[in-house]
């Protein structure tokens, strides 16, 4: 019972702080609504073409800033589950999914928040670091070939999931459904640019 509680502690804890919208906080400072701007998406691509660089890497550190703190919580909290001799921290899994839950649908701003790409990008790198590196390789060869953003997610995501069954990570039951629930995140919230990249319509990433 007391490893439920910290479970849930640890996804409410988690939530609240991926629930700091860093793109809409920072578009405040600059005057404007970035979800009523470019793409309307509270999310760092869209900052970095309506507010510019300097508003983008502010986003940049708070997104990755709050992946962390949640993941750091989530080890404190120390709860673990076993399969053979894998072992998962459960309460790192539910901080972590709880910031990405945040980051989309953030408590604090009518749950319209961004597509959580690079908090969901800190939470697998605090995962399994190989795993997150490899995904992000392919991340930047898609944008830097196609220039589409959603493309580089949503290929990546698909890759981190498959070689989260390669028995080589000797991953458990329960980092296979973490990262399907993170897929299932970052592809739903791309649903619109799928149907963009289908039409030829997406929007392309300028330098």
């Amino acid at each position: 019972m007391t490893d439920i509680l910290k479970t849930l502690a640890a996804l409410c804890l988690g939530y609240l702080l991926g629930s700091l919208n860093t793109s809409v906080i920072v578009g405040k400072i600059y005057g404007k609504d970035i979800s009523s701007h470019g793409s309307k998406s509270a999310g760092l691509t869209n900052t970095l073409r309506v507010l510019g660089k300097s508003a983008a890497v502010l986003v940049l550190m708070g997104d990755i800033l709050k992946g962390v703190i949640s993941c750091l919580i989530g080890m404190r909290l120390d709860v673990y589950v076993y399969s053979g001799e894998a072992k998962t921290c459960v309460s790192l899994m539910a901080a972590g999914a709880g910031a990405v839950i945040g980051h989309n649908w953030p408590i604090y701003f009518r749950f319209r928040g961004g597509k959580g790409i690079l908090t969901a990008v800190t939470v697998m790198f605090m995962f399994n670091w190989v795993m997150a590196a490899t995904s992000l390789g392919v991340f930047t060869v898609i944008v830097a070939l196609t220039r589409y953003v959603s493309l580089g997610t949503i290929c990546a995501t698909a890759l981190f999931v498959a070689i989260s069954f390669s028995p080589m990570f000797g991953n458990t039951i329960y980092f296979h459904i973490f990262a399907f629930l993170m897929a299932f995140m970052l592809i739903f919230k791309h649903r619109e640019n799928i149907q963009r990249l289908l039409s030829g319509t997406e929007n392309r990433l300028t330098y």
